[in-house]
């Protein structure tokens, strides 16, 4: 791939593969294309995070709570975590968000109300939505995990003391759950830095760039345009960006650790 990246290798014309330098990379960090996919790939995984995060926190301290059929409860929310990403991502499409016959449109007619296209006026959030289902079961489990682990005499002493649950949801369980959710935002943002099969399956990347991210440029610049050498070099460029990332959020979670 770095080989190639160096390379005018361009699948329409076999043979030609003259040797460029960096041109491949001045023309991918240049391309307006470049900044609007990097931009919706920090939005894609930041809205994400947020949502699986703060959602997930909410249905943890709920499946904590005693509960008839708690196991099958956990079983139903972890569920979505098992589905594969294309066949969600073809679900949401045509079951949920279709503008004509989909679930949401036919919640809106029977309120009296337009039915909204999703897909069409809010694509990168209905993107969002769609992966934040997906990895929405992972952060609860992980968190529900650490959940269990408080002792529970923490709690009770501070209900004595006269604390409100909020109180002791900001004071005792969210400082508990710090580490967890840091694991949390490290292997997610990993994984959602590479988000695919969803973008393909419903929107190919537009309305324009609206919903193209790093991964779907370089997808579009190898095998859509067949220019190899500029989508190899959006590969590497990819993949210092992605390390970047990575590098920095081990940093943060040896601090946590370390505290």
């Amino acid at each position: 791939t770095i080989s190639f990246s160096f390379q005018r290798y361009n699948l329409l014309m076999p043979g030609s593969n003259a040797w460029i330098g960096f041109l491949n990379y001045r023309y991918f960090l240049t391309d307006p294309a470049f900044f609007a996919a990097l931009t919706n790939t920090l939005l894609l995984v930041g809205g994400v995070l947020v949502i699986t995060i703060v959602g997930g926190i909410l249905l943890a301290i709920l499946l904590d709570q005693p509960m008839w059929g708690q196991g099958i409860v956990r079983i139903l929310v972890i569920a979505p975590f098992f589905v594969m990403p294309t066949v969600s991502a073809l679900v949401w499409k045509n079951m949920f968000m279709n503008p004509v016959n989909g679930l949401f449109a036919n919640i809106a007619k029977g309120l009296g109300l337009q039915p909204f296209d999703f897909l069409a006026e809010a694509p990168l959030a209905s993107i969002i939505l769609i992966v934040a289902w997906q990895w929405l079961p992972f952060a609860t489990l992980i968190l529900l995990t650490a959940l269990q682990s408080l002792d529970s005499e923490q709690l009770e002493a501070a209900e004595m003391d006269g604390a409100s649950p909020i109180g002791r949801f900001f004071h005792i369980m969210l400082p508990h759950l710090a580490r967890a959710i840091t694991v949390v935002v490290l292997i997610q943002t990993i994984f959602l830095l590479s988000i695919f099969a969803e973008i393909l399956v419903t929107t190919n990347g537009g309305p324009g760039y609206a919903t193209t991210n790093i991964t779907y440029l370089v997808y579009a610049q190898s095998l859509l345009q067949f220019d190899v050498g500029g989508g190899s070099a959006g590969g590497v460029v990819a993949i210092i960006l992605a390390n970047i990332v990575a590098i920095f959020l081990m940093r943060m979670i040896g601090k946590n650790l370390d505290i």
